[in-house]
């Protein structure tokens, strides 16, 4: 296990596998995180559509630093990290056009966690940004029992809608009001499946907001009316996400 300079939290790579693809996730954890108080939430962190990337990395060394474990779950294989659309657009494809194949990747990200001992006993939350979003909601969607699931900026137009088999616990969903990828009648249609479902859920709306505004990198968008970074709304989305996360932390009363 490696301590990273200048933070007080460990990470190790864990290498798993799927349909024999190598995957390599990457597991963040506290100090002494095996002795933390097992009330407190792990997180299965859905990376982006750039993979485990230095901007995916540091949300999760900044949960460990909270005191949560952070398991990056490598859902390209072989810890791919794309730059451009002509890159990114194939590997979504590639799940999208079998659902099957994305959801078990995720199940096997899961399944890595679970054979992690820092990670024994504590109630789980999904968090995804962008496409990560997305594959968070579908496996939801698709009866994953977890205690929350976190979407920030997903895709909603990846989503399928058929929420005939939901999973359970709290969703919490942080969406720009100007995000082309989800528009009021996607977002009108993810809280009407979610309120069928009997999920507990929460949808926190950013103005003069659009896709990815969490990401430093588009910062200088070629197209920020499709994608661009807002640093007042990212920081109310970091606020959002920790204080779920302490909300499902908390002992039961």
């Amino acid at each position: 296990m490696t301590q990273t300079p200048g933070r007080d939290v460990e990470h190790r790579d864990v290498e798993y596998q799927h349909e024999g693809a190598r995957m390599l996730g990457l597991a963040v954890t506290p100090p002494d995180g095996a002795a933390c108080d097992s009330s407190t939430a792990a997180v299965l962190l859905l990376h982006d559509a750039f993979g485990i990337s230095e901007e995916m990395t540091a949300n999760a060394m900044r949960l460990a630093e909270a005191g949560h474990p952070v398991f990056m779950a490598d859902l390209w294989g072989d810890r791919a990290a794309p730059h451009s659309p002509a890159e990114i657009g194939p590997l979504i494809g590639s799940m999208t056009d079998n659902r099957d194949r994305w959801l078990a990747r995720i199940a096997a990200a899961r399944a890595a966690l679970a054979g992690q001992p820092q990670f024994a006993g504590r109630p789980l939350v999904l968090l995804g940004y962008c496409f990560g979003g997305s594959s968070a909601l579908e496996y939801l969607r698709t009866g994953a029992e977890v205690a929350g699931t976190v979407a920030v900026h997903p895709g909603l137009d990846l989503l399928d809608q058929d929420w005939s088999t939901p999973g359970s616990g709290s969703v919490l969903l942080m969406i720009g009001a100007d995000d082309p990828m989800a528009t009021p009648a996607m977002r009108r249609a993810l809280i009407g499946h979610l309120s069928s479902a009997g999920l507990d859920h929460q949808l926190h709306l950013y103005s003069d907001t659009t896709h990815a505004f969490t990401s430093p990198k588009a910062a200088a968008s070629p197209q920020p009316e499709l994608f661009a970074y807002n640093p007042r709304s990212a920081a109310r989305a970091w606020a959002a996400t920790t204080g779920f996360l302490a909300e499902l932390s908390a002992p039961a009363s």
